[in-house]
């Protein structure tokens, strides 16, 4: 798997330019379990652990006192990931720009790439991922909304962005999903039921599915798999380092849950019947976190193992800190980065909005 790769160990400041989309590209139609013995403490008012090393303090109207706060001032948030294998920097989608930005606590983000979107209703700028093999090619996927569809497309320096995937429907809402790159030459894509839940279920949709790309080329590529279906708004994926498997965050008609996906199809592990509108999901150091929009949390359950396959009853690790949450990743030693969505969610203070990095209390740096 290639959930450890950070775009910081990349080199990817070395893109630069903005992308937009040719008329070709434009003009394109829209194709067709035993308790976890690990206790968790609230850190809602309590500082940031110790174990995390303060950056340099900020100066400037877009400062925040908050040392574990590495970038601010964003006009909004999607998909977020590690800008180094320490996690004091962080990459992260400008929802409505179409800018992937980075930068670490004490620098002024900046700008690695632009690609043209629409930003209506919850669209826009989704999420990216970086090729296994940037420090060679250099390439960049993204999911993005357009006017007439949801896509997936190829980002290199000095070009337009390539279509990879097209035709994944698009609504008012529902558009939220998530991809990583899962070896050398797989993509997986999470896509949203853009609103209308009759799709994911449907086989003759993109919508509410988690799909595998293996075709990377630019141009017309054959359908991709399908992996699971059936999933409701706000997909997020939170693959395991540990143990491999592939958890799948969303908010359905009747709860927010989040699954698993195995071979016959995606098993609930835990839902949330109260709908506390889960923003993202990441699993490591044993535990699978979920970040929320709504009640303003970061909550844990433990991963499943073969040994110990039941779940536990979800813990609150942070509560109502930086407000409304979005999306989160982690990495292996159990830090989160998670970004804000108070702008569209929340109350925003005059530094949102924010990616921040957090260490639950219970997890360790020592497993780097």
């Amino acid at each position: 798997m290639v959930t450890g790769l950070t775009i910081g160990s990349l080199a990817i400041g070395a893109l630069a330019g903005c992308a937009d989309f040719g008329p070709q590209d434009r003009d394109r139609a829209a194709g067709p379990f035993t308790s976890n013995d690990v206790t968790y403490a609230p850190q809602s008012e309590s500082p940031p652990p110790p174990e995390l090393t303060p950056g340099p303090e900020p100066t400037g109207p877009c400062a925040d006192p908050d040392p574990a706060v590495i970038i601010t001032c964003l006009p909004s948030t999607a998909g977020v990931m590690p800008g180094d294998q320490q996690g004091e920097s962080a990459v992260v989608a400008v929802r409505t720009t179409g800018q992937i930005v980075t930068a670490k606590r004490g620098t002024q983000p900046r700008v690695l790439a632009t690609v043209p979107v629409d930003a209506s209703g919850d669209g826009g700028l989704i999420d990216f991922a970086p090729s296994p093999t940037y420090d060679q090619d250099r390439l960049i996927y993204a999911l993005i909304s357009t006017a007439s569809d949801n896509r997936v497309v190829r980002i290199a320096p000095g070009d337009v962005p390539k279509p990879i995937l097209t035709g994944i429907p698009r609504g008012a809402t529902g558009n939220m999903g998530s991809m990583f790159f899962r070896g050398t030459n797989e993509l997986i894509v999470a896509t949203g039921n853009a609103g209308r839940p009759a799709l994911a279920d449907d086989p003759s949709s993109l919508a509410g599915k988690v799909l595998s790309i293996t075709s990377l080329s630019s141009g017309p590529n054959p359908r991709p798999k399908v992996l699971a279906s059936g999933f409701g708004s706000n997909v997020s994926l939170c693959p395991s380092a540990d143990t491999g498997a592939l958890y799948v965050a969303d908010q359905a008609a009747s709860a927010d849950r989040v699954q698993v996906v195995e071979d016959a199809g995606p098993k609930v592990l835990w839902t949330w019947p109260d709908k506390p509108q889960i923003g993202g999901c990441a699993a490591a150091a044993g535990s699978i976190f979920v970040s929320t929009t709504r009640t303003k949390r970061i909550e844990a359950i433990n991963e499943p193992t073969r040994e110990r396959p039941s779940i536990n009853k979800p813990v609150v690790v942070l509560e109502r800190r930086y407000g409304a949450l979005g999306r989160m990743t982690a990495l292996p030693n159990g830090l989160l980065q998670f970004a804000t969505v108070n702008k569209g969610h929340g109350k925003p203070v005059k530094t949102d909005d924010r990616v921040v990095r957090f260490l639950p209390q219970g997890a360790t740096e020592d497993r780097m």
